[in-house]
């Protein structure tokens, strides 16, 4: 019964590892600066994650769901790319990139609403950032209506 319940917890910690693993697998997709970018927008609260000026990139996948509101394919995919404010002429301009975060539909991420998330450092380097607390929170909160997607088309015009 002892060898049982060992075994019980290894394998449930090897399925703790395992998720923590396939979220961190989320990789930076080459070319998205290619993809669809949105207006700026800018979030002067410095108290803020995401202070500073980011602009979303969609990518094909995403784009019909997102302007129609409908339901997001698998693979669907978001970037946002945070910069830090700089003024210019009275302007506030982005200043160096802070990070960057990707969204990505996966059904399988029940724990996130179906959808992967992971951070990036300004080089691309995957910044350790944790998927449910870091990232879903917000979306449960403050997009459950729209799939967990906080942004919206309207940003694009």
């Amino acid at each position: 019964m002892k060898k049982l319940a060992v075994l019980f917890a290894f394998g449930a910690l090897l399925g703790v590892a395992g998720a923590a693993t396939a979220a961190d697998k989320v990789a930076l997709p080459k070319g998205y600066e290619k993809w669809e970018k949105s207006k700026a927008r800018v979030e002067p609260d410095k108290k803020s994650m995401f202070y500073g000026i980011h602009y979303i990139y969609v990518d094909k996948k995403a784009m019909k769901a997102y302007q129609s509101g409908g339901s997001y394919p698998e693979g669907a995919t978001f970037v946002a790319v945070n910069y830090s404010i700089k003024q210019e002429g009275g302007k506030q301009v982005p200043g160096k990139k802070t990070m960057i975060v990707v969204m990505k539909r996966d059904k399988k991420q029940q724990a996130t609403g179906g959808w992967q998330f992971a951070g990036f450092t300004p080089e691309g380097k995957p910044s350790g950032l944790d998927p449910a607390r870091d990232c879903f929170g917000c979306h449960e909160k403050d997009a459950k209506d729209r799939n967990y997607v906080i942004s919206k088309y309207a940003d694009f015009k």
